[in-house]
């Protein structure tokens, strides 16, 4: 697969960091004994559940967004989401003067509905498959004009989304190994750009839901497959991979662990009872994923992206 765009560099990630850095918390790293003695190995947790929003997507989003011409902000902005890049691009629009519109699945959970209200956004509903997601925000764009930012499939939101592994290793110089979430591919994607610059010897692995797991089978293919289904808990992970970002992660990733949604929903709690913070079920699946292939991971200085922290407190999985 040729690239139809040019791969973010370190350069370019530290540029968008300089530039997003009053918009956005630079999240704490935590640890945690009890977790490095159940995986056998060194856990470096990337707080961003802590971030702006309540996800990494603050990063991408007004990275994007202060890159904008006014006219194009006049225009408004609009996008697709599962919740979480629906918020962040509603702040960082709004943080700018704009206004934004978001196509969100009809059974988006209530908490990530507001979060979009609550930072300006105006919410147009959709069937919960991606085909609905995309006759609907095509009609959108079609009807208003309004200017799209994709939630991944955008080079500026993966240079954006980089800027949290580039962190950690700031950081943490020494981590042997990252896992972060993969869905669309944008944080994976970012993480494997200033992550692979910054250390050419760290390996950097994808977690997926065995449930939405289309950025394994088209690394075992080679090639962009669709999602068979989108019956997992991980709400932010059921996007299809992305044209953008799969050629970063195809030869880039060291390797994309599937994992279930028993052992997912086990990692959360594991996650809010031993160390005493809220993470969604996508941030939780690079837990799942470690104490699934502890033989990888094993003695190991291993760095964990929590990635948001959006959970529906009247509907816990367990």
């Amino acid at each position: 697969m040729t690239l139809n765009f040019t791969m973010p560099t370190l350069k370019e990630i530290q540029e968008a960091h300089n530039r997003i850095s009053p918009f956005i918390h630079r999240t704490p790293v935590l640890t945690n004994s009890s977790l490095n003695e159940l995986s056998g190995a060194e856990l470096y947790f990337k707080c961003d559940n802590f971030q702006k929003a309540g996800s990494f997507k603050i990063r991408g989003a007004t990275n994007t967004v202060l890159q904008l011409t006014q006219d194009e902000l006049d225009r408004s902005v609009a996008t697709s989401s599962s919740g979480n890049h629906g918020a962040a691009l509603s702040m960082a629009v709004t943080n700018r003067g704009g206004k934004t519109k978001v196509v969100m699945p009809n059974n988006t959970s209530k908490i990530k509905v507001n979060n979009v209200e609550r930072n300006g956004g105006k919410i147009i509903w959709c069937e919960p498959e991606q085909a609905s997601r995309d006759t609907v925000l095509k009609a959108l764009l079609d009807k208003t004009g309004a200017v799209l930012v994709h939630p991944y499939n955008d080079e500026r939101i993966v240079t954006g989304q980089g800027t949290a592994a580039k962190e950690l290793l700031e950081d943490y110089p020494e981590l042997d190994v990252i896992v972060s979430p993969v869905s669309g591919g944008g944080l994976l994607g970012g993480t494997l750009c200033s992550a692979k610059e910054m250390n050419p010897d760290i390996k950097v692995y994808g977690a997926e839901p065995a449930e939405a797991d289309d950025a394994y089978r088209s690394l075992q293919s080679g090639k962009i497959e669709s999602n068979e289904t989108i019956n997992t808990i991980c709400d932010g992970l059921r996007a299809q991979i992305g044209t953008v970002t799969f050629p970063i992660i195809k030869e880039k990733v060291d390797g994309i662990i599937t994992v279930t949604e028993v052992d997912i929903i086990d990692s959360m709690r594991i996650i809010w009872e031993r160390m005493k913070i809220i993470v969604e079920p996508s941030s939780s699946i690079t837990l799942a994923a470690v104490l699934k292939d502890k033989e990888v991971f094993t003695g190991k200085k291993v760095g964990l992206i929590l990635s948001g922290g959006n959970v529906d407190l009247d509907h816990l999985p367990w």
